[in-house]
């Protein structure tokens, strides 16, 4: 099983040197070594109005849009009161909870109801599958008031 889906990720054009792949039967990036992504605004713990912009941050790779394949690139998705990370290996769900910037965007500006939220970005590849290990930033906890 694990030869046909690295023969089907080259022929793809997947570069069998940067993948790895997973017994769920998808590839996987490697991610490159101290490579961090973090939420640069708002703070922890920070108290915000209804409207509320996140900046996202990136160390050590750069940022594409979906589906482009370049070594140490991926695309940011912010995971809102999410309790536990998208299974390694599987795309990243695209819901109200998983917001997808397969643009290549690096902020977005969300609508919150009054109440306690988390925040958290995990970069996902061209495939908006997790790096292996996964890049996840620190959990933030926002006051929407």
């Amino acid at each position: 099983m694990k030869r046909i889906l690295l023969a089907l990720s080259l022929a793809a054009g997947l570069s069998g040197a940067s993948l790895a792949v997973r017994a769920q039967g998808l590839p996987v990036t490697r991610a490159p070594g101290g490579a961090e992504v973090y939420i640069i605004s708002p703070r922890d713990g920070a108290s915000t109005g209804q409207q509320v912009t996140v900046r996202f941050g990136l160390k050590g790779m750069g940022v594409a849009p979906a589906g482009v394949d370049r070594k140490d690139t991926g695309h940011h998705h912010l995971l809102v009161d999410v309790k536990v990370l998208p299974a390694a290996g599987q795309p990243i769900p695209k819901d109200a909870h998983h917001l997808h910037f397969g643009g290549g965007q690096t902020q977005t500006t969300l609508q919150l109801s009054p109440g306690t939220h988390t925040l958290q970005l995990e970069l996902g590849d061209q495939n908006h599958v997790p790096f292996d290990p996964p890049l996840v930033s620190k959990k933030i906890t926002i006051h929407v008031k």
